[in-house]
């Protein structure tokens, strides 16, 4: 008898051969059925609660997929190519989900059957290939020079995201909103320049969007009461400056002899302070905005002069206000020029709802835009958010790469068609398995038809026929249970969306077919129990 060789740790878990890559396949399908039934216009919403009991309600994809703490390792695969898809393209999460999840149940019986998993591997990814090449080709370019119908496509592309959300009843008012939000950025359309706050109260059509910057009222000491709360044409000073007394113990120490000695230490700050206030009023600035606090003697003396002050701005607000309105952010009060101080049209402060808001409009360098969204329940206004973020990612891909394909499902089917018409003319293996991914690539409209309640077999029916005709553009009609030309209907995608989408899908499916062992290492303090007494316990 040979004896036997330990290698691994005791308690190391190795799995290996055809069943492990089965299990993997198992496990990711198990992470499609979360967030199968929220694809499309007629998707569930989830709930979502963290163990501190805050709740979450969202059907974007990768925001459930962030909250759904996996640990299945295979299993995360498809919990990244979520966020990828979120990150890059900002729309399509769903999606690209159930594509992955659909390649890798299709392949289950060849892996099944024996058929070794390299060679799925080679024919997934050619046919990625054909499919992106094709979108490619048929993908439809409108004119850019056009600005009116340029404007059209991408408020069309931003009404198609929103089309799932929550607010797909408010989808044209929004769809306006984020592309006038978009145009607003200068050429790099940076994210972080679009800023979004939420207030609670009031309807989803009092949104609004400033083209400028607009923040919460920072916390102020007695004395804002008095200052001007609207200015025209005012110069604005952005400081990173502290402009309020410390309390001695804060600072240093200092030791005195006398009380004389102690009043000229007083004296000092009180001077280089008021000598700072000074200086910013004879700037001729108007509103000062500093990152750090303003005190009380500072709002006193503003209030005074009919200056208006804000202490404590959030840095990405301050910013944000240096990037609309010009001047630069200043760490002394030296050298207070026209150079280097801010200007708007018109500041104002004024009541949304509960809050007071800072709102500044007419700027001149306005490379910046804020939207304020008005809801009633917390949660909604984060789906709201959530909603316009994507729309806006897509309606930025939109602006770069103005290439557009239909969606509904019609693009899906098409590539299906095309997959299929290939794979007739490759001999082999390869034949099934690029025809099984055709199949694939059905489960986009098949699960738009579930979700909304119809009968998918015979819409699918319908469309292969109008496929094979030569319909390129025809998907699912959600509105009339019914099949049309989804290009007519303007229901348009950003083809980087499904390119993206493809090779995400593909990408995770090679990945996890490519797993044939999976070991694991036991916890520490989860192997045997140590040698003691009975019961495991040590001796002490």
């Amino acid at each position: 008898m040979q004896p036997q060789i330990i290698l691994l740790k005791e308690g190391t878990e190795a799995s290996q051969g055809r069943s492990q890559i089965i299990s993997n396949i198992n496990a990711c399908q198990a992470i499609v059925d979360c967030v199968r039934t929220t694809l499309g216009p007629r998707g569930m919403d989830k709930l979502m609660v963290e163990a501190q009991g805050k709740a979450t309600i969202s059907n974007d994809g990768a925001t459930i997929m962030k909250l759904l703490d996996v640990v299945h390792p295979a299993a995360k695969t498809l919990v990244d190519i979520a966020k990828s898809q979120d990150a890059e393209v900002g729309d399509g999460t769903t999606s690209v989900v159930l594509l992955a999840g659909e390649f890798l149940k299709q392949m289950k019986p060849f892996i099944e059957e024996g058929v070794h998993s390299q060679i799925i591997i080679r024919s997934v990814r050619k046919a990625t290939q054909m499919a992106i090449q094709f979108i490619n080709e048929i993908a439809v370019k409108p004119k850019k020079d056009d600005e009116v119908e340029l404007r059209q496509l991408l408020e069309k592309c931003a009404a198609t995201a929103m089309s799932s959300k929550l607010i797909n009843q408010q989808k044209d008012f929004f769809s306006k909103m984020v592309v006038d939000a978009v145009m607003l950025l200068d050429e790099l359309l940076p994210l972080n320049m679009i800023g979004i706050k939420k207030v609670p109260g009031g309807a989803l059509e009092d949104t609004q969007l400033v083209a400028g910057v607009a923040f919460k009222k920072t916390f102020s000491y007695a004395g804002f009461e008095m200052q001007p709360k609207q200015y025209t044409n005012p110069k604005i000073a952005l400081l990173n400056i502290e402009l309020e007394l410390k309390a001695e113990r804060d600072n240093a120490e200092v030791r005195l002899e006398s009380v004389e000695e102690y009043q000229k230490v007083v004296d000092a700050e009180w001077t280089i302070l008021y000598d700072k206030l000074e200086k910013l009023h004879l700037s001729g600035a108007k509103v000062v905005l500093s990152k750090l606090p303003i005190g009380d003697v500072a709002t006193q003396y503003f209030a005074d002069r009919d200056m208006f002050c804000a202490g404590r701005v959030p840095d990405e607000d301050l910013k944000r206000t240096m990037k609309a309105c010009g001047g630069s952010i200043l760490t002394t009060v030296a050298d207070l020029g026209d150079s280097v101080l801010g200007t708007c049209q018109h500041f104002e402060e004024k009541q949304i709802g509960g809050d007071r808001f800072n709102i500044f409009m007419g700027c001149p360098q306005a490379k910046t835009c804020t939207i304020i969204i008005r809801g009633g329940a917390e949660q909604f206004m984060e789906e709201t958010e959530r909603s316009l973020h994507d729309a806006i990612m897509i309606v930025r891909r939109a602006t770069k790469n103005d290439a557009v394909v239909a969606g509904g499902g019609a693009i899906e089917m098409e590539l299906s068609k095309h997959l299929r018409d290939v794979s007739r003319s490759i001999a082999g293996k390869e034949q099934m398995l690029i025809s099984a991914i055709a199949r694939a690539l059905e489960v986009i409209p098949r699960q738009l038809c579930d979700n909304a309640g119809f009968d998918s077999t015979n819409i699918l029916n319908k469309l292969r026929q109008k496929h094979a005709q030569g319909n390129r553009w025809v998907g699912v009609d959600i509105l009339n249970e019914d099949v049309a030309d989804n290009m007519e209907k303007c229901v348009w995608e950003p083809s980087l969306v499904k390119i993206n989408a493809l090779s995400a899908a593909s990408e995770a499916t090679c990945l996890i077919l490519s797993v044939d062992e999976t070991i694991k290492n036991p916890k520490s303090g989860e192997g045997p129990a140590p040698p003691g007494r009975p019961g495991g316990r040590r001796p002490f």
